[in-house]
């Protein structure tokens, strides 16, 4: 199941007719904020912020992409490599080499009208997302919290635009039950990620105690490659120990489940039945 984006006259011009937006006029070229920039088509995260440098040539800039998110093939002109979006298809620019911006000696000359930007931080506060079987227990715990200022329930990590709970339980659209998390500078993403791994299994896979099917699956959509580097070290802590299903995963846009579904466990009463903490480190 696929679902895109609907698109301006502009982007589809860029992104279906391989059009090149005006050097300059992009919304993206002097971004600097930490992040992860996806497919504006179809969500596929394509870039994390760390690889983007300014390069004053008129378009966003990257000498690196996540791994598998890019196609690059000869330009119809013969002159020129072109980048497309791997899931879709989507244009997104050219690459260069040996201009010696950075060490990596790469340039991905991309379109700001191919991307859409997932912030890392909001309002100066920094977001995590984790999935670990129902949405409803993950919230319950992670909104107990010190430092977390609030819990969004919601669906991420899919192949279509906007979906519904009907569509993301039916298991084909790729997403996964999760939970955005805005928190302050009193606790940290690697406090928040023990605490995400201690209330559910993580070595359980294709879903989470009674709950199975892959929208339960156990996965942390990380924002900055510093989450990215905390997240990587508690699950080599874990496996020392035992098996570890949790994937590692470039976020895409989250999107908040309907609004019976949040706070669940605050309007309903009870606690969780498929969640419970147990200490692991």
């Amino acid at each position: 199941m696929k679902r895109y984006r609907n698109l301006s006259l502009s982007e589809e011009q860029i992104i279906v007719h391989k059009e090149t937006e005006t050097p300059g006029s992009g919304a993206y070229e002097d971004l600097t904020e930490e992040g992860v920039y996806v497919c504006r088509r179809c969500d596929s995260p394509l870039y994390l912020s760390n690889s983007k440098f300014i390069s004053s040539c008129g378009w966003p800039s990257f000498d690196d992409e996540i791994n598998n998110a890019v196609i690059k093939t000869p330009d119809a002109d013969g002159r020129r490599v072109e980048i497309l979006c791997n899931r879709c298809g989507g244009h997104l620019g050219h690459v260069f080499s040996g201009e010696g911006f950075t060490k990596k000696n790469i340039r991905h000359c991309v379109n700001s009208a191919s991307m859409l930007f997932v912030p890392a931080f909001i309002d100066g506060h920094e977001r995590a997302i984790f999935a670990g079987g129902c949405f409803w227990g993950v919230e319950y715990f992670l909104a107990k919290e010190k430092g977390v200022l609030k819990v969004t329930s919601g669906y991420v990590g899919g192949k279509v635009i906007n979906p519904t709970y009907e569509e993301v339980s039916s298991g084909l659209t790729g997403h996964a039950e999760a939970v955005e998390v805005i928190f302050d500078k009193s606790t940290s993403f690697l406090n928040l990620a023990k605490v995400f791994f201690e209330i559910h299994n993580p070595s359980q896979s294709d879903g989470q105690g009674p709950d199975i099917g892959p929208q339960y699956r156990s996965e942390i959509f990380y924002l900055t490659k510093a989450q990215y580097d905390d997240a990587k070290k508690l699950i080599a802590m874990l496996s020392a120990t035992g098996s570890v299903a949790t994937k590692l995963t470039p976020a895409g846009p989250f999107y908040a489940a309907e609004d019976y579904h949040q706070n669940y466990y605050q309007k309903k009463g009870g606690t969780p039945y498929c969640h419970q903490r147990k200490n692991r480190f």
